[in-house]
């Protein structure tokens, strides 16, 4: 009985296959695998693993799915493993109707069209018809060996070859062209070979069974490159070129065993040349994309089979956007246990060139050199960015860092991304001192407070003492409250992160948001999740955060921050002041630092409040109107005050 592959792929992924061994054989985790003495063949040293969606057996060599064990293990059929498999996961075994019986025989004979294809195109390659395309494989350092191992061959003239041979053993035009291998008029008829005078490159799926062709042009036509159209076997989004050589390759290499390094690391590469020229240097674990950005699914199927799969981009501008997109793509689904690392190649190099002129132990550097995925991230989005950037910049790569983080999922490995994106900012990017001058994010996040007075928060008016930085002692008030009142730091992150600092502060807030981060991240990794808002998190207290700061060796910047010389600080930044007074008195001494800043702030929040009016956003404005205010006033009576 035939199955629908999406039933058969249903089953298995919601088969945890380790349950299903470990009913056979006793497993112990060996990093992200099982590991076990094999159930089918004598062995004191264990040799079988289990992976996420399936085994493989060191000694003996068995391996499959979950499926294919029971079947194996229990000696069962392959329909009364299915039907036990599926009673256990509680999924009905679709009855097949006439219908569904025709869907199935026409998949295996769209799968017999594809093979009498590639057998053709195999052939033609080594006639006198295919002596170009033979010429132009050799010209690209491709061995005999290689070439009929890829299964690479040459499409003849389209002028009806092809489609005579097929016809001759039984295959109608028709499922022809289902199988992707015509072209149809705009009536849907065929009405030609799709490959002619091409170079052919077999498309397999995951499981190797042949489901399309790439083909390359020689000479001046376009496309240069041209990939079959999908069908009922082929989805160009869910189909990675090589992957089932790859997962043989890596299949065959214990975990942690030596020689596991950059020739045995999952590798994905632009093109179907780089992936050949690759596997024919040693680097068995290559595969490609067919033609299109990296996709959700195509990411899933990577992680499947590796936990950091090495992405390897050209390097020019195309390489640079290839290695943005997938980025993009990637950061919504990343989890603790499964990242990307990137290779960015010199310019104008891709990895078959490279292999061509400095060698396979240059690419095995490059590979061995991979970036984590926080460092790319960061260099993407600070690309254009001068180190000496002014404020507004500075202020905009911050807000792009913080938007990039906040889209990834898991939201323990998001703070930690953000913590690590900020480590990246404030190491990278140091503003001009004097200045005096920061600029909040259009759009920050705004928490509910309560009305408040500010003359109350600000503490008595102190004179400036002659010789005294009125905007040093500001700055240093600021600071100040975070520290006692680190609460507040959710909703004045933005701006408090463009304030240009003098070092001994600015080594502080360095220090104060990574621990932040980091008390987030572990309460995320504790419960699963952070509530939303201001004070959202219990370990966010002042105590804390000092004891912190000592142990981190920063007594004497800290000491520094909070001492009674040359003018007390603010009474904002006393203990016993409630966290809406605080934030109240900081927005006013942010606005005596910067006042256009300030009032960006009071615009995005006028903004936010015609777009979601809520009483949170109407009492923020309040805030940050009378902050606005109070400045506005000392402006005009000569601002003597801290």
């Amino acid at each position: 009985m035939a199955f629908d592959p999406a039933f058969l792929d249903e089953l298995r992924a919601r088969t945890p296959i380790a349950a299903v061994v470990g009913r056979k054989t006793k497993l112990v985790r060996s990093g992200r695998q099982f590991k076990a003495c094999c159930p089918f063949h004598g062995e004191k040293t264990p040799s079988f693993y289990v992976y996420d969606d399936h085994f493989h057996c060191f000694g003996c060599g068995v391996h499959g799915d979950a499926i294919s064990f029971v079947m194996q293990a229990e000696g069962r059929s392959f329909l009364e493993a299915v039907e036990a498999l599926a009673g256990e996961a509680g999924i009905a075994v679709p009855r097949q109707a006439p219908a569904d019986r025709g869907r199935a025989e026409r998949a295996r004979t769209l799968t017999d069209v594809l093979e009498a294809a590639q057998a053709g195109y195999v052939a033609r390659l080594h006639r006198p018809e295919g002596r170009e395309g033979l010429a132009y494989l050799r010209a690209r350092s491709l061995s005999d060996a290689t070439i009929a191992a890829q299964g690479l061959g040459w499409s003849g003239d389209g002028r009806g070859a092809l489609l005579a041979e097929l016809a001759a053993q039984g295959f109608a035009a028709e499922l022809v062209a289902e199988a992707g291998l015509m072209r149809l008029d705009e009536e849907g008829r065929p009405k030609g070979e799709l490959f002619f005078n091409r170079v052919t490159f077999p498309i397999r799926d995951r499981r190797g069974g042949l489901i399309s062709f790439g083909g390359r042009i020689l000479g001046d036509g376009q496309p240069k490159y041209l990939n079959g159209p999908e069908t009922p076997l082929f989805v160009k989004r869910r189909t990675l070129y090589g992957l089932d050589r790859a997962q043989s390759a890596l299949r065959a290499v214990r975990p942690g065993e030596a020689g596991g390094g950059a020739r045995r690391t999952l590798l994905v590469v632009e093109g179907y040349m780089d992936v050949i020229a690759l596997h024919q240097a040693g680097f068995a674990g290559a595969v490609a994309p067919l033609g299109t950005a990296l996709t959700a699914e195509q990411l899933e199927a990577l992680w499947r089979t590796a936990p950091a799969p090495v992405l390897c981009f050209d390097g020019d501008k195309a390489g640079r956007n290839a290695a943005r997109k997938a980025a993009e793509t990637a950061l919504p689904l990343l989890d603790p246990e499964r990242t990307l690392r990137f290779v960015r190649l010199p310019e104008g190099e891709d990895p078959d060139s490279l292999l061509a002129r400095r060698g396979a132990q240059a690419m095995a550097a490059e590979i061995d050199a991979a970036q984590p995925l926080a460092d790319l991230l960061f260099g993407l989005l600070a690309e254009g960015v001068p180190r000496d950037a002014g404020p507004e910049q500075r202020a905009g790569l911050y807000a792009r860092l913080t938007e990039a983080a906040a889209t990834i999922g898991h939201r323990g490995l998001a703070a930690e991304y953000r913590r690590t994106l900020q480590q990246h900012f404030f190491a990278s990017f140091t503003a001009p001192r004097g200045q005096g001058r920061a600029f909040g994010r259009p759009g920050a996040t705004l928490g509910a407070r309560s009305g408040t007075t500010l003359g109350a928060t600000l503490g008595a008016k102190k004179r400036v003492a002659p010789g005294v930085d009125r905007h040093h002692e500001r700055l240093r008030t600021m600071l100040a409250i975070l520290l006692r009142h680190p609460e507040v730091l959710h909703d004045v992150e933005q701006a408090f992160c463009q304030l240009d600092l003098p070092d001994g502060m600015a080594r502080v807030r360095a220090a104060l948001l990574d621990w932040a981060g980091s008390s987030e991240a572990g309460l995320e990794a504790a419960s699963g999740d952070v509530a939303a808002g201001p004070g959202r998190s219990p370990s966010l207290d002042s105590a804390g955060l000092i004891a912190h700061l000592h142990s981190a060796g920063l007594s004497a910047q800290l000491d520094a921050v909070l001492a009674p010389s040359p003018l007390p600080v603010a009474a904002a930044a006393a203990g016993d002041v409630m966290p809406a007074d605080a934030e109240a008195a900081w927005w006013q001494f942010f606005g005596f630092v910067n006042a256009d800043g300030l009032r960006e702030q009071v615009a995005s929040a006028e903004r936010l409040l015609t777009e979601r009016w809520d009483p949170a956003a109407q009492k923020q404005l309040i805030l940050l109107k009378s902050a606005l205010s109070a400045v506005e006033r000392g402006e005009q009576a000569g601002d003597g005050d801290v």
